[in-house]
């Protein structure tokens, strides 16, 4: 945890539940949106507790891949979801319509990370403004669908 305050000035669990929710409802026209851009739900193991977490991510989607930021709103650290899947990359996704198991890969190659971050950065602009609020590098990471 770190010791910056910024999680406790920001309540990720108390905004994610009811995105959560709405997403599984998926009744509403923006169920599956945050801010106009798409959102999965992935669901991760924690690395410590072994428990499963879910957590509401913007999505971008190349194609037949998937990819989410952990960006944590620009944090000086990681999102607990990204440590999660660090630790144990099995993850479960949610779309609309459908679930799968996939394995979270994380992007190494430092070019097609910078092309990825500023094509998402390009369409939600809050990710611009993250990446300039930390030292950090954000990572992406791609869900990379179990036949």
């Amino acid at each position: 945890m770190s010791t910056t305050g910024f999680e406790e000035e920001f309540d990720w669990n108390g905004m994610n539940a009811p995105v959560i929710e709405k997403f599984r409802r998926g009744t509403e026209e923006d169920a599956h949106r945050f801010m106009g851009q798409p959102i999965l739900l992935l669901t991760t193991t924690g690395a410590r507790s072994g428990n499963h977490r879910i957590n509401p991510l913007v999505s971008l989607i190349e194609g037949d891949r998937l990819y989410v930021i952990a960006s944590k709103g620009g944090a000086p650290d990681h999102p607990d979801w990204y440590h999660n899947l660090r630790a144990n990359p099995e993850v479960t996704v949610e779309l609309p319509g459908e679930t799968f198991e996939a394995t979270a890969v994380e992007v190494d190659d430092p070019a097609e990370r910078d092309r990825l971050y500023a094509k998402i950065a390009s369409e939600f602009p809050n990710f611009a403004e993250y990446e300039q609020k930390t030292d950090r590098k954000i990572p992406v990471v791609e869900l990379v669908r179990k036949s």
